[in-house]
Parts: structure tokens; sequence; C-alpha cells
């Protein structure tokens, strides 16, 4: 029963394995061993025992195995295949089905082979192998497959004439290949359609044999032997006799041809079959070619730099050859004949070069532009400006050593300027920034308070003399020293003067006189400090001599005494001085506490008055003297110091090292207010310097360069000029010579002189040579002494005055060679012979009467009759005179605005500031005029008394900055207490117009256009609360008996500002805290007799830092009243927790924002300093004075001045005008241009947008070589069919170079053009050609390569290659010759092209294609639009369809590319059998394809039937090209075709 169970559980069990383990062995290779885990399993997944598994059917855990090392990487690498085609995912997957429709490029995968090789054999390897290096590359990758693209051809060409005259003929039309079939697209259709015509019955037979000529063969010359020595000696005779002997020598042979007699089916015949016309001569005269002939390279001539420079450019060398023997014929040509290169001189005796280096003059002064947002009109000066600036120069090029720089000149004297090409290297700056030091203004503090009467010197007492002074000192250093501060120091006199004196500190407690009573009168003693005049602590025996304050009388109140507060300290002066209606006065006052305890008991309460007193102060007069000091003096040279090398320090220029001098000033005693007075009235120790030392400034010379020598700089009023200039380079100053006034001259051109030239000579034609008799004597009527032959003739090389020259000169400086040969007619007996045409007589007058010219028989012909006949041989000629009439027109548009000369500002001393050039006003314009003859055609304008112009005047206008308000008043300071800003601002005025200086950036919130921002600080202590004393007590529950009880006390609080000297004046309350105002009434007990009197309690003590909640702060009272008996006094302490931001507060440093940047006050621009300051805030964010953070010591780590720029307006600046252009023989512009010398920055005036100019050169006739069009290709006239040529003339044209229509003109007029068309001087008037036989089929020339076609998706190349085509069509003659007809064929070629995207046109709509032509029309009747077109989805809904007589064309993707007509067959012939469609094969387009045969003649005759009625809905617009293109046919479109009948059937049954 077990085994049973084993038995069935066996079914179920398998061994499953692991992965195989690592290769393990001990050496490299093939011997390794590697296991892997086996067990035995249910098929369900759990795993029993291996005896319950098969064990025959147990896999192997171990196999041997290659054990890999490192240095197998150098054996062993992964061999990758070739990707195989792209297979598309429906065919690998059956459940994916295959779109019907391809409408984009289809998904595909394609899949290749990876395996592991050894390096050196290929041989296969385990994968392992390599895997242990690198993992196995992928084997397969997603692909796309494109969708076909059909052959697209061309639209037909109209039909061509009847083939025939008579009979039946052939009438052809055929298109050309644009797009090549690609990827299995459908093949080109026929590329010709012929159909038959008939224009009647032939009156006779018709012919059927053509004379056909075939290529001359080559030139020949076979002489017979016992002649040949003969005529030898006469070509060595005669070429001794022609000019250029050897090099011209032409040796006439011979070459001849095929004539043949062919049917019109094709097959050649016997010449007898065409015996009725005249058989084509079979041989011709030609030249034997040869090749050019070269001598050998001559020596190299000397360079042409004779001086050492190794920095400079080099010189240049140069060899040459000649000419031994002239190309001939097809002989090759000439080679080069000569060479350069680039030398330098060698050898010790080689001197250096002149070396030219670039030399700057003196830097003009710093000038400062306004900025806009200074503009003020206040400002009227603007000469006090500083700051940032900009400065310039000239720069000139002079003649230095070659191998050092150039000396300095000495005084007086600089180096002579030369043309600045001259100098190789950059150029200096000709402006730079410069930076002009602010002036700072002297800025004193506020006066100190009145010190005591002192000594006016403590050293010196005797005089007896003392003032009471106040002084203020300097808070910021002036430039040239404070000697440009107003005066520090004011004097008053006074009497008792003492240096120091003693001052009382405090008071101590009233001390009772009686000691045996704690009550009644007493005195306080006075705690003092030795102090001098300035108020500062010194040693106690100083004041030895002073007066000891003397104890003050005090009062201690008894329990039953009226109790006074002590006194508050003495107010304010009144009055800084004493006089006859002022008087210094000070007050304080003292309130009740308490009353007495009535009548007769305790002393009484004093009455009101006496609660205050008074006293005087500042008694002394209103006398304030001070020292005055006027201007310092000029500079004056003072003879008691000797004077250091004056000239050494002019020659470099330094104003501070010629001497030294002195500089005195006024200095007077002033009485304020009144004026001058005595000196004795201010003190003497106190005045100024009258004298100081000054540095003289050097006197400067001016300093000019002598005269550069100019080129011809300019061409004005028609005239060539010639300039020259001198630079100044030093400005005088302090006294220098002057400048001279004469810096520059003009003066008319010499005439230019001609440059050397050289021509062609042609020399006479020789004697006409025939072919040889022994090669004609054969051909029907030949004679031996006429005929066609050749003749030749000589040329040489002639200078223009007619010199001889080589010949190599004319090769390179003139027109191209003459023809050698020329075609010539030997005459026979029987030939008419004539003179050449004389030239026509002349005309009286122009449009009067007619010219004639004649000619003449010569020799036998004038006896022969049939050479008499006029008409065909006339002997005169008569045409009418030419009636020339002129009439000027304007040609071309108008010139620029064009300012006259002389427009530069002079700047300061008349240095040229570069850029400051008159941009605007009143200029002129031109229009040139043309003069033209009857026939419109251009001639010179004199011959319409024309001098060539149109002038008018014009404006350019001149450029208005922009302009700002003045400055608002500042704001007040943003806060009341600490650190604020204020802000200051501008507002638009004007806008700029025409160029000038912008504006800076506006704020749209307020139009303020400029802010200016400043740091503000206010005093946390500038406005105090001040309060009077207590008034009386106003007691509300009275005790008629005690005279005590609850009361109440008011006092006034006023907000006051705080000076120096303590509050001044009130002020409203709003600028003092409110949250620190004083109580104005208070709620209190009067205290009854005899109880205790406590004074008002002192300040709260501060908290401990940080706050907390268990702290406390106190303060306190002492009695001033003892109370009686029986009774005690209130607690003289108070305390209360700390509340934090209540009473108890944390304080902290806040900075604030940088302030703009802060400039001196006569500065624009440049460098500056912005700032910031230092908050203490409060924790409950209020601001409070500095000193609760200072007390603090908190940390102060930040800086509060930085530096900063304001940039500076650097205004456009440009270089002059360059001179202007020259006028060439040609017609076109003449123009001048200048560059940006200075770009602007900041807001500073932009460049002019124009930095050329142009104006009409006078209107000349411009001649050039025109080809003419190739004449139709023609046979020899005998010849029908066969080898031909065609032809071209090259005429002379003219044309007013405004690129209108050429006119033609005589041969004459292009005289002095040279002989070239479009620059190729190799003129072609002549070339070989085939004339089809009759009857004959052929194919057409090819058409030119049609555009790049590539496959793209949203504007994306897919790199599947890009193509282009032409093609090559048929043309039938004879409809029983087209089974004879050739392939029609194709190329294709690689090329690059560029993809586009679309979209819709907005304005008008059309459907456009990728080709950008329209392709589709939609019916808005039934309002369909196309759903996908150009890559744009529209929101209507419909279709869009072709019309009526259309078929839809659709593109790769699925768009619609088109509508094109449906062809309608129409075949003369009975039955309608469908032709065929023959295709060419698809190629690829990355190969290029030399020709692709294909049967391409099928007759088809359409008719076509185009409707074009329906409305334009889409349009494409092209991003790349930013165009919307109208609607026609597209050249990428493809031509759909309905299947047609055979057509060669058809045909054969019609025929």
């Amino acid at each position: 029963m077990t085994h049973t169970i084993n038995a069935g559980l066996a079914c179920f069990l398998l061994f499953p394995t692991g992965p195989w383990g690592r290769c393990m062995g001990s050496e490299c290779g093939p011997g390794g061993s590697q296991s892997r885990a086996v067990w035995c399993a249910h098929s369900e997944g759990w795993t029993t025992l291996h005896t319950n598994c098969d064990q025959s059917q147990r896999p192997d855990n171990q196999q041997r195995c290659f054990r890999v090392c490192d240095w197998h990487k150098e054996m062993y690498d992964w061999q990758l295949g070739a990707w195989n085609q792209c297979v598309p995912i429906s065919m690998r997957n059956s459940g994916v089905q295959r779109p019907a429709i391809c409408t984009r490029a289809e998904e595909g995968i394609q899949t290749r082979e990876v395996g592991c090789v050894q390096k050196a054999n290929g041989e296969p390897a385990e994968d392992a192998i390599c895997e242990y290096f690198e993992p196995k590359p992928r084997l397969e990758q997603a692909c796309l497959i494109p969708c076909p693209r059909d052959c697209v051809v061309s639209e037909f060409s109209p039909w061509t004439s009847c083939s025939k005259t008579c009979g039946m003929g052939l009438q052809n039309r055929i298109r050309s290949v644009l797009a090549p079939p690609l990827f299995g697209g459908s093949a080109c259709p026929n590329l010709t359609e012929f159909h038959t015509c008939h224009l009647g019955l032939c009156a006779g037979e018709e012919s059927l044999y053509s004379v056909r000529v075939g290529p001359w063969g080559p030139c020949s010359v076979p002489l017979p032997r016992q002649t040949a020595e003969l005529i030898k000696k006469k070509r060595t005779r005669n070429r001794q006799n022609r000019p250029g002997g050897k090099s011209w020598a032409l040796q006439i042979g011979y070459q001849t041809r095929e004539v043949n007699c062919v049917h019109k089916s094709g097959t050649v015949e016997a010449l007898s079959f065409c015996a009725e016309a005249s058989v084509p001569i079979t041989y011709q005269a030609c030249v034997m070619s040869k090749d050019c002939e070269v001598t050998e390279w001559s020596e190299w001539s000397a360079c042409s730099k004779e001086c050492y420079d190794p920095n400079g450019p080099k010189g240049e060398r140069s060899r040459s050859r000649k000419v031994t023997q002239f190309p001939v014929g097809q002989g090759a040509g000439c080679p080069e004949l000569e060479e350069r290169e680039p030398c330098s001189p060698l050898g010790d005796k080689v001197p250096p070069c002149i070396v030219y280096s670039w030399k700057a003059t003196e830097w003009s002064e710093c000038r400062v532009d306004v900025l806009l947002s200074q503009q003020d009109r206040r400002r009227g000066n603007q000469t006090g400006l500083c700051g940032g600036g900009v400065q310039s120069r000239e720069v000139y090029c002079v003649q230095s050593a070659a191998d050092s720089p150039p000396p300095p000149p000495p005084p007086n004297l600089a180096l002579r300027p030369v043309d600045s090409d001259l100098c190789l290297g950059v150029p200096p700056n000709t402006t730079q920034f410069c930076h002009i030091s602010c002036p700072v203004e002297c800025e004193v503090s506020a006066w100190s308070a009145w010190g005591p009467c002192t000594y006016e010197n403590c050293q010196d007492q005797v005089a007896k003399k003392g003032f009471k002074l106040r002084k203020r000192r300097i808070v910021n250093d002036p430039t040239g020293g404070m000697g440009n501060c107003p005066h520090l120091v004011e004097a008053i006199p006074c009497e008792d003067p003492s240096c120091y004196d003693w001052l009382v500190v405090r008071l101590d407690e009233c001390v009772p006189d009686n000691d045996s009573s704690e009550c009644g009168p007493g005195t306080q003693n006075p705690q003092v400090q030795c102090v001098n005049s300035d108020g500062e602590y010194v040693e106690r025996q100083m004041c030895r001599d002073a007066i000891l304050p003397m104890p003050a009388i005090c009062e201690v109140p008894c329990p039953k005494d009226c109790a006074l507060s002590p006194w508050t300290p003495w107010s304010l002066c009144s009055h800084t001085c004493s006089g006859k209606n002022t008087e210094g006065k000070q007050t304080r006052a003292r309130s009740i506490l308490a009353y007495n305890a009535g009548e007769g008991q305790g002393i009484p309460c004093p009455n009101v008055s006496s609660l205050q007193e008074a006293r005087s102060c500042n008694d002394h007069p209103c006398t304030v003297y001070h020292w005055q000091t006027g201007p310092w003096g000029q500079c004056i040279e003072d003879s008691s110091i000797p004077a250091t090398n004056t000239s050494a320090g002019r020659a470099r220029g330094d104003d501070n090292s010629c001497s030294i001098g002195m500089q005195t000033r006024k200095v007077i005693c002033v009485r304020v207010n009144v004026g001058q007075v005595p000196p004795k009235k201010c003190p003497e120790s106190l005045r100024p310097d009258t004298v100081r030392p000054c540095l003289l400034p050097c006197r400067r010379d001016c300093i000019v360069t002598p005269t550069a020598t100019g080129a011809p700089a300019h061409q004005h009023a028609r005239q060539r000029k010639q300039h020259r200039k001198r630079i100044v380079i030093q400005y005088p100053a302090n006294g220098g010579q002057d400048c001279p006034e004469l810096l520059s001259q003009e003066r008319e051109c010499d005439a230019p002189s001609v440059c050397q030239g050289y021509r062609w000579k042609t020399h006479k034609w020789r004697r006409c040579q025939l072919v040889p008799w022994s090669v004609r004597q054969d051909s029907p009527g030949a004679q031996e002494t006429c005929g066609p032959g050749l003749q030749v003739r000589a040329v040489s090389c002639r200078k223009q005055d007619g010199g001889q020259a080589d010949v190599e000169a004319c090769l390179e400086h003139s027109s191209p060679m003459p023809a050698l040969t020329q075609l010539c007619q030997m005459p026979c007996q029987e030939d008419c012979q004539l003179s050449a045409w004389s030239k026509f007589s002349s005309c009286s007058a122009d449009c009067v009467g007619v010219r004639t010219r004649k000619r003449m028989l010569i020799g036998k012909s004038k006896k022969r009759e049939q050479c008499k006949n006029h008409q065909v041989y006339p002997l005169t000629e008569t045409q009418y005179c030419p009636c020339n009439k002129y009439n000027a027109q304007p040609v071309g548009n108008w010139s620029d605005c064009i300012l006259p000369e002389g427009g530069r500002v002079e700047g300061q001393l008349g240095m040229k500031v570069q850029g400051d050039i008159r941009e605007c006003g009143q200029g002129y314009r031109y229009q040139a005029m043309g003069c033209y003859d009857q026939d419109n055609r251009i001639v010179e304008t004199s011959r319409c008394n024309s001098h060539g112009y149109i002038e008018e005047a014009c404006i350019i206008p001149c450029p208005s900055d922009c302009k700002l308000s003045e400055w608002s008043n500042w704001s007040r300071c943003s806060k009341s207490c600490g650190s604020g800003v204020k802000v200051r601002s501008k507002w638009l005025r004007e806008k700029p117009y025409n160029g000038g200086r912008p504006c800076p950036k506006l704020d749209h919130v307020n139009q303020a256009q400029v802010y200016e921002v400043v740091p503000c600080l206010s005093d946390c202590g500038q406005y105090v609360w001040v309060s009077e004393p207590w008034s009386v007590w106003k007691v509300s529950n009275v005790d008629l008996k005690d005279n005590c009880g609850e009361g109440v006390q008011t006092r006034k609080v006023r907000c006051m500002l705080n000076t120096i000297d303590g509050p001044s004046e009130p002020v409203e309350d709003y600028l003092c805290d409110p949250e620190e105002m004083p109580l104005g009434a208070r709620n209190s007990r009067l205290p009854c007799p005899e109880d205790c009197v406590l004074n008002d309690w002192s300040a709260w003590s501060p908290c401990p830092l940080p706050c907390n909640s268990n702290s406390t702060r106190q303060r306190s009272a002492y009695p001033l009243r003892q109370p009686g008996e029986g009774k005690e006094c209130p607690p003289t302490t108070e305390t209360e927790p700390c509340k934090h931001n209540t009473n108890c507060f944390h304080y902290s440093y806040n900075i604030t924002d940088w302030s703009t940047c802060q400039l001196s006050d006569r500065a624009v621009c440049g460098s500056g300093i912005k700032t910031r300051m230092l908050d203490c805030v409060r924790s409950d964010s209020k601001s409070v004075d500095l000193k609760f953070c200072k007390e603090l010591g908190l940390e102060r780590k930040w800086s509060m001045n930085a530096s900063c720029v304001v940039e500076c307006p650097v205004n456009c600046q440009l270089s002059e005008w360059s001179p202007w252009s020259k006028c060439t023989h040609t017609c076109g512009l003449a123009g001048r241009r200048r560059t940006v010398v200075q770009v602007p920055q900041g807001d500073g005036r932009p460049c002019p947008v124009q930095r050329e100019q142009w104006k009409p050169c006078p209107v000349r006739p411009c001649f050039s070589w025109r080809y003419s069009g190739w004449s139709q290709c023609k046979a020899e006239v005998r010849a029908v069919c066969g080898e031909g040529l065609r032809f071209r003339n090259v005429s002379c044209f003219v044309s007013d170079g405004s690129g209108q229509e050429l006119s033609l003109v005589d041969d004459e007029l292009c005289g002095d053009v040279d002989f070239s068309v479009d620059g190729d001087i190799n003129i072609t008037l002549q070339e070989a050609c085939t004339v089809p036989c009759p009857g004959e089929c052929y194919l057409t020339e090819w058409t030119t390569w049609g555009r790049c076609q590539l496959s793209c998706m949203g504007g994306d190349d897919l790199g599947f290659g890009s193509v282009q085509v032409r093609s090559r069509a048929v043309v039938a003659q004879d409809p029983e010759n087209l089974l004879q007809c050739p392939e029609q064929e194709q190329e294709a070629r690689p090329c690059t092209g560029q993809c586009f995207t679309y979209s819709t046109g907005r304005t008008r709509q059309m459907c456009l294609n990728a080709t950008r032509t329209y392709v589709a029309m939609c019916v808005l009747a039934v309002k369909s639009v196309l759903q996908t077109l150009c890559g744009v989805r529209f929101l209507q809904a419909g279709v869009c369809g072709c019309e009526e007589g259309y078929t839809e064309v659709m593109t790769s993707d699925g768009l619609l590319d088109q509508c094109t007509v449906i062809p309608v067959l129409e075949i003369p012939t009975a039955g309608d059998n469908k032709a065929d469609v023959k295709t060419i094969r698809a190629f690829n387009p990355t190969q290029p394809a030399n020709s692709s045969p294909g049967r391409s003649f099928h007759f088809l005759i359409f008719k076509l039937s185009i409707i074009l009625s329906a409305p334009l809905l889409h349009s494409c617009f092209n991003k790349e090209k930013e165009k919307t293109y109208p609607c026609g046919f597209s050249e990428a479109a493809v031509l759909a075709t309905q299947a047609v009948g055979k057509i060669e059937r058809s045909l054969k049954d019609a025929l």
C-alpha cells in the first residue's frame, strides 16, 4: 500500500535546479568546475526527500567550466552582428492588427546576433566568458518603418507642335520626376504622353530617307613621303618670318566624319537612297592640338624687404617662367607662370627696418555730463561739476627705431605723424573714464554752551583780561585745509577771569544745627570738584585760589511744621547774554507737601510767591567777537627759497615740482552784527595764520607735431583734394606759449599718374589653307584650288603706348588671348567675290536724311552675270540717319540727408572732443539724374546738359533728452525716534525723442522717475516732555482744623524742543513720545500735622535681565518730616514684579537698509558712499534711544558705511566720417562710414542709428558683356540630322545700375570692359549637340536636380535619409517607331534638406502642404473643414474633401496632400482597352542611382477638366520662414492616375 502511494506521488515529483555557481579552479582556462543545487519537490512547490524522486531523472549538480581570469579580457570580446530588417510589431504579435492605411511611421523591432568570440581568430566562445567583464549587449531594439512614398511627378508641359507638316505625326507633352518612390512606394508613371496629329494629306510622296552626319574625327596630318621634306622646309621658313617664332607654331591638319543615309525606321541605307540631296562634305581643315610648354623656373628674385624686422610683416620674392609653346586647339593650358613666397632678408649687413608705433596726445580735460536725475534749472553753471567723467585724446602713427621704443622728443618738439595704415598694432584707446575730485565742504558742529570767564591764556595771567568762550568743532575736513571753514571760537569779554573753579557736584542731606534735635534749622555741605575752563576735572590743588562754595542753609521740618519739597534744579538761562532790553534769568520752584498743625503750632507754610526763586544769569553784555579770515591769495614765488629744476618740471608736465611760493590772507577781528573792530578785542592767542607756503604750477607751452603730409583724403564738389594737419599734443597752461592758429591745410591734388597697361595686338590673317587634295579628290564636286579651309595669325603683346612687351604681361594683365585660327573659304572660279562693306556715310544732322555704305565685286566676279544680281548680292545698303533725342530723368532713390562739412564742435581750450559731432540741422539730399536716348538707353549725362544731380534741402531733427522736474522737498524722516529715511523725487516733464538721452526707469505707481533716499536720524531725545511744578493741593475732603486729607495736584506738561542748552521752545505734543508723557494730575492724601511726610518717589530700579516673572523692581523715598509721637512713616520702598514688555524689556540692535549712493554736492557720478544706521529696538518693537543698547554692551558687528559707484552718463561717441568712397566706372553709390568709439553707458545719449551714409554717384552708362540664348541645334545645311552645333552671341549691353532691364548697344561701347561674362573669361559661343533624324525616338536633356526630399514628422527629420532626383523623358516623332524608343531615365543622389513646421493661417484660410503650396479645397457651404491638416487640429466638425473632377492625394502620414485633376482618357480608336501602367523600381534614397530604366511611353490623351470654384478655407503658416504662401499645385504632390488601356495594341488597331 505504501509503495502504491509512493508510486502515485512520483508522478508529481521533479528535480528543480538552482543557478550554476561561480566557476572554481586552481588554474585559469577550461579546467574549472562549478556546481548548483538540486532537490526534490512536488509540483505544488513543497520539497521532500531525494529518495522520493526518480533518481534516474536527477540532473547533474556539477559540470566543468571555463575559469575566467582578468587577463582573458585581452583575448575575448563581444561580436555584434548587423541589425536585421525592421519587422512590424503586428507581425511578431498575432494579437496586434496592422493598420490598413499607413498614416505615420510604423513601430517595429529589429534583432541582431551577439556572441562571445576570441579576438585572435573569431572562434565562438561561451557567453559567460565575456559576461564576466561586461553585460551582454541587447539583442533587440525598437525601430520605425517609414510609410511607402509614391513617386511624385510634375504637371505636363504644353503639347508640342506636330512632328510632321503633313500626314500622320505625333504631339508630345512631358513631365519630370520631383520625388522618387521610396520605401516600397508606387513607381513613377510615364513621363511622356503622345497623341497623333494630322495636318493634312501630303502633296507628294513622303520622303523616307535622311542624310545624317556623324561627329568629326581627330585631327591628323598624313603626308606623302615625297613632299614631306619640301613642306617641312616651307613651314620652317614661315615660322621664322612669323612674330613669336616657335611659340606660335601652328600645324594645319584635317579631320573627317561619316555621312550616312538613314531610313525613317532608323536603319542605315546606301547613300544612293539620299542622292536627291547634296551630300555634306566629309572633311575639314583643323589645327593640330599642342599642349602649353614652359621654361624652367628662373632664380628667385631679391626679397622686396631690404631691412630686418622680426616682428613686422615679411617681404616677398618671386620667380617666373616663360611660355615656349602656347596651347593650340584642344591642348592643355599653361600652368602658373609666376610664384611668390614670403621672405626676410638675412645677413649681418642688413639694416634694421623703420618701425612705426602709435603715439597719443595728452588727455583732454575731464568732462562731466550731468545726470538726468540731477538736472536742475537752479544749476545754471555746470563748471563746478565733479565726480566721474570722460576724457579723450587723439592717436597718431609715428616712425620709431626698430629695436627700441621712440625716444622722448625734446621740449617743444614732437615726432612727425605718418599714415595710420603703417602702424600695424591695435591703436590705443581714444577715450577713458576719469574722475574730478569733488570739493569737500567744511561741516561744523553746533555751538557749545558758553564757558566760564577765563583768562585768554592761563599761562599768562598778568593782563587780567578775561573771556567767555563757546566753541564748535569741524565735523568734516574740507578740501584745501581748515582755512575754508568758518570761525570755530567766539569770545565775550568778562571780568574777574579764572582758569579753574569749584564745581558743586551735590549737596549732602540737611543736618540740624542742634545736635540734640532731629528737626529745625540746619545746613547742607556741598560736595565739590575742581574743573578747568572747559569743564574737565583737574587736581584739587589747581583750585587753591578759587573760593570754596559755602554750606547751604536748610530746614528739617518738625512734626507740626510745614513740609516743603526740595528745590527743583535751576532752569536754563533765558538769554545767552544781557543788554539794555534783555536780561538772563533762571528760576527754580518747590511745593507744599504738608501744612503745619495750625495757628501757633509749628512753622507755617510760606506764601505762594515764596515757593519760587529767580536769579540773574549770563549777565555779560551781548558783545561777541571772533576772528574772521579772508580767502588765500595767489601763490607768489618766494625769493628766499631756492627754486628746483624748472625746465625738467616743464618737460614732464609736473605742476608740483617747479618752485615753492607763499600765500597770504587777511585776518580781522569782527564783532557780531557790527563789523570789523580793533584786533585787541579778540583773543590774540586764537588768531589764525596769515601766511602759508604753496607750490607754484609750472609754465607749459603748446607743443604740436610737425606737419603730416596727407594722401588724397576725400572727394568734394567733384574735385579731389589733399589735406595735411598738425596735431596738438600738449596745450598751453599757466602762461605758456599759445598754439598756432593754423593747424590744417588743404589743396587741390596733382593729376593722378596713369598705371601702365597692356593690350593684345593681332597680326594679319595668313593665307587660307585647304585640306590636302589627296583627301578631297574623291569627294563629288571638289576642286583642287578652292573650298573650305583654315587660316591662322599671330598675336603679340603691346604696352598702352605701343611699345613691345612680353607675352606673359598680357596673359596676366590683359583680356583673354584673341583667337589664332578661323575658318575660311577659298573661292572657286564660279563663286562671287565681294569686298568688305565700307563705313556708313556721315549724316548732315540728326533725324535728317539717310546714310549709305557700299561694297564691290572683285576679280573675275565683275564679269559673271550671276554675280550682277543685286538682289542676291546687294552692293549698297541704306538706312535712315539716327534720330538721337535725349531726356533727363531721376534715377534711384534720394540719398541720406547729409550735413555740410565742418560740423564738429570744438571743446574747451580748442581741444577736439571726440564724438561731439553736430548731428542735426539743415543738410542736403541728392538724387542722381540719368540721361536717356530715344530708345530709353542710358548715355552720358552731358548729352542732357545736366551735372548729374538733383539737390534738395532737408532737416535732420535734433535729439531732445528726457527732461525731469526739479527735486521735490525732502519728506519727513520715516521715524521720529531712531534711524529712518527721507525721500525726494523728480517727475517726468518731457519724454526723449530723436535719439535723446533716455529716461530712467519709470515707476508706474506714482509716475516718479528718479528717487533719492538718504538716511536720517531722529534723536529720541530731540523732543522731551517738560513738566512744571505741582500746583497747590486742592483738598476735596477738607479738614478745616488740620488742612489735610484726600486731594488733587495738577501741573502743566508741554512737549519742547531739546537743545544742547536744554529744552528751548514748545512744539506740538505729537512730536513727543506719548508713552513717556508725565502725569498732569495726581490724586493723593495730603498728610495731616504730625504725619510722616515723604519726598516724591524715586525712579524705579531696572529689572534684571533677562526678564523673569520672579524678578522684581523697586523704588524708594525718604522722610522729609518725621512723624509725631505714636505715628509711623509709611513704607519707604515699593516693589512690583517684572513683567516682560510691560516694565521689563529686552533690547537689540536693528540694522537699516542701505541708503542710495551719496555723492558730494557737486558730483554727478563716480565713487560715493552709502550708509546705514543702527536702531536700538525694544522687545515690544519700539525704537528707543541707542543708550539702552550701549548700556547693555551689545555687540556692534556691522559696518555703517560702504563704497558705491553711481554709473557715469557716458554719451555715445562716434568717430569722424570716413572719406567718401570712390565712384567706380561702373554704376553704384558712394558711401562713408563711422564707428562707435565709446558705447553709451548709464543714461548717456544713445548711438545714432545711422552709421553709414550713401549718396548716388553720377549716373554713367554701365556696360557689360552678356550672352544671348542658345540657338536651336542645327546640323549642317546639307544634312538633316546627326551631329550639329548650337550657337550664342556675346553682345554689349548697357544699364543705369538700378537692376532694370539691360539694353543692347554697339559692341564698340564695351571696348574698355574686360571681355568676360559674369566674371568668367572663358567665353563659350558654340557647343556640339545632336539633331534627331525624322521619325527617331530620343531622350530629352536631364532636368535640373529637384528639391531635397526628407522624411519629417512634427518638423523633425526621422533620419531615413534625404534624396533629390532628376529625369529624362522620351520624345517620339513617328508612330511607326514607338517600339524602338529608349526607356525613360531618372537619377537620384543624397542631399541636405530641412524640415518645417506648419500652422493654420489666420487671415486667409487655405490648406498648404509641406512644399508650401495649395493642397486642398474645402466647401464652405457645407461647413466642412479638415480636422488634421498641417499639424493643426480644428475644433469644427466635418471633413475636407475635393471638388468634383479632383481626387484626393494623401501624404505618407495620412494627411491630405493635394486635390489633383482626374485624367479623362480620349483614344481616337474603337474599343476601350485599358493600358498597363508600367512602373520603375523604387530605390534607396541614400544610394545615388545612375539610371533607372523602365518603359516610359504610353499614349494617353488627357482632357484637363480643371474646376476651381471651391472657396479656400485653410492655410499653413511656415514658422521658420514666417510667411503664408498662396495656392498652387504642389511640386511634391503625388499624381494619382486611373488605369488606362494597353496603348500599344490600341494604337496598332488605330493605324
